[in-house]
C-alpha cells in the first residue's frame, strides 16, 4: 500500500523514555510501559516480552508514535505505540544511536 506524503506527515513520531514495565497477567508477550514524551507521561502496551527483560527497559530510549488513538489492550489503555523491527528472534526496538531528549520530534 502506498500513502501519500501529507497522510506521512500525520504521524506524530517522537522519542520517548521509558519510565516503568510491567508484566501483564496473563499475557506472556505483553508489557504494560509507562513512558516520557517530553512533558508528559504516558501508558502503552507492547509486545516485547520476548525480547526484553524488565530491567534492561527501564532508562531507555525508543521510537514511538505520538499521536495513536487509545485503544484498550486486556484491559489496560494504550496511548501509543512503539516502533520495532519484526526479527528471526523476536521484536527488535527501534531507538536512537545518541543521546536525545524525550519529545524530540523524528523527522
Amino acid at each position: 500500500m502506498i500513502i501519500s506524503f501529507e497522510d506521512f506527515q500525520k504521524l506524530d513520531i517522537r522519542v520517548a523514555e521509558i519510565i516503568a514495565a510491567r508484566e501483564l497477567p496473563g499475557a506472556d508477550k505483553l508489557y504494560v510501559l509507562t513512558i516520557s514524551v517530553g512533558e508528559k507521561n504516558k501508558q502503552i502496551v507492547a509486545g516485547i516480552r520476548s525480547s526484553y527483560g524488565i530491567d534492561e527497559l527501564k532508562g531507555k530510549k525508543i521510537i514511538v508514535i505520538d499521536n495513536l488513538e487509545p485503544a484498550v489492550i486486556r484491559g489496560e489503555e494504550s496511548s501509543g505505540m512503539l516502533l520495532a523491527v519484526c526479527s528471526e528472534s523476536g521484536p527488535v526496538l527501534l531507538v536512537p544511536d545518541r543521546e536525545v531528549t524525550p519529545g524530540s520530534k523524528v523527522s
